[in-house]
């Protein structure tokens, strides 16, 4: 006990704002649900629906390199503040707009653009913050902490997004989108105290020198660089699932909105599962063997499945599979950069790494839009009955998307197993001095 009141007494800081930034997560989520739903019964379209994360991490992608810079130099508390509170004063002009009636599809494509530029200040900010705040030998727990509190937002957002959807209104579930944003802004204002972090780089460098000090650190340290080229190549993958995700289940023979609630709520459970088991589990000997085997198994079993799947059941099945080892690999992966990066730098690295990591995101929501309207939904509107296509994916709307499902299990399959061969990646085993000590690769 003595053990575990120290514990708490160590991340005390971190505790607090780690509970109230999942909240305002939750709430933020919540949002994002109900809107996604509400644009796919205004147009129909799983690309108009895309263009909403599109919108989101194009700003994100083309201004994380220079948030880095900021991020080092400026006070991470007051990044963390503005960048909130711009974004809950879109969330308020979704809200006036909504409850006029003048909402439309383009009003969220701008204010979601504009969120994903004040997250590209927010998340290196907000990253940097983890690791002043975190003493070295707590890094797995708080790794696991964070993907517990991930996997627990995605558990709670659609079964608490559909009820306020049923019983209420969409405007509901904005007003506790505020209403968290608003306990997580005091919360960390008044109560969450962060150090500063260690000086790095000379203060007189301009903002596009610092900005190439994380892509410098990247292109000397091979192995990280390789590895986040890798998680670039399962985003991919993972954004173009993304977007025919609820295209099918909303549209699908024994979809729509609660089969969509019920796979994301089992999600959301399997990625819970994951984040215990990641708590739990002791260091590994090799995190670059757990990171290759967690994603082949991800990519190899869920996209199968949803192919083939015409059934709630079945789809909740992909979903665990699929889901249960992500938070296993976050955690390892989180580790990895924590240790090996000096805090100094790491703002300016986790900055270029959001580039180079998230940029295939908007390119694969977009690509997964088109895909999924304009070439797989078509192609299996003309197949006939009896033909063996539609005897592997069913006919009408959804059938598509099922089939692109397919496509897309083979894709991340041969990404892991490429991947799994570069010798750099490998070689960040051989180059640790020890978990947690040491500074860089």
């Amino acid at each position: 006990m003595n053990h575990f009141y120290k514990t708490i007494q160590e991340l005390k800081n971190f505790l607090i704002l780690w509970a109230t930034q999942a909240f305002s997560s939750l709430g933020s989520s919540m949002t994002n649900f109900a809107l996604v739903i509400w644009s796919y019964q205004e147009k129909g379209s799983a690309l108009t629906t895309a263009l909403l994360s599109v919108c989101s991490y194009a700003p994100y992608v083309v201004m994380s390199i220079f948030a880095g810079a900021f991020t080092d130099r400026w006070n991470k508390k007051w990044m963390m503040l503005i960048s909130d509170s711009v974004a809950a004063l879109c969330t308020v002009a979704i809200l006036i707009l909504l409850s006029a009636g003048r909402l439309e599809i383009w009003h969220l494509y701008c204010l979601n653009a504009l969120n994903g530029l004040m997250n590209t200040i927010q998340q290196p900010a907000a990253d940097v913050t983890i690791s002043l705040l975190t003493p070295k030998k707590h890094y797995q727990k708080v790794s696991g902490l964070r993907s517990f509190s991930n996997s627990l937002v995605s558990i709670l957002t659609p079964v608490l997004a559909t009820a306020l959807l049923s019983f209420t209104s969409i405007q509901a579930v904005i007003y506790f989108d505020l209403f968290t944003f608003a306990a997580a802004f005091l919360s960390l204002l008044f109560l969450v105290k962060i150090p500063e972090a260690p000086k790095g780089g000379a203060p007189e460098e301009s903002i596009w020198t610092s900005a190439k000090g994380g892509l410098r650190y990247l292109r000397e340290h091979r192995g990280v660089l390789d590895l986040i080229l890798f998680l670039a190549a399962i985003n991919l993958t993972a954004s173009i699932y993304n977007a025919a995700f609820p295209a099918m289940l909303l549209s699908r023979d024994g979809g729509g909105e609660t089969a969509l609630g019920i796979v994301n709520t089992v999600t959301g459970l399997a990625m819970l599962t994951g984040s215990l088991i990641a708590s739990a589990l002791p260091a590994p000997k090799s995190r670059v063997r757990v990171i290759c085997n967690t994603l082949l198994i991800s990519m190899s079993t869920e996209n199968f499945i949803l192919a083939f799947g015409r059934s709630v059941p079945v789809w909740c099945l992909g979903a665990i599979l699929g889901w249960i080892n992500i938070p296993v690999m976050n955690a390892n992966m989180d580790v990895l950069f924590r240790s090996y990066i000096p805090v100094s730098m790491q703002g300016r690295v986790y900055a270029a790494r959001n580039t180079l990591q998230f940029f295939t995101i908007p390119v694969g929501y977009f690509l997964g839009g088109i895909l999924v309207d304009q070439v797989f939904e078509p192609f299996m509107a003309n197949q006939r009955p009896g033909r063996i296509l539609t005897a592997l994916f069913g006919t009408g709307k959804g059938s598509g998307a099922a089939l692109l499902f397919l496509l897309l299990g083979f894709l991340g399959m041969f990404t892991c197993l490429i991947f799994r061969k570069d010798r750099r990646i490998w070689g960040l085993e051989e180059k640790r001095g020890g978990e947690g000590g040491v500074s860089k690769i």
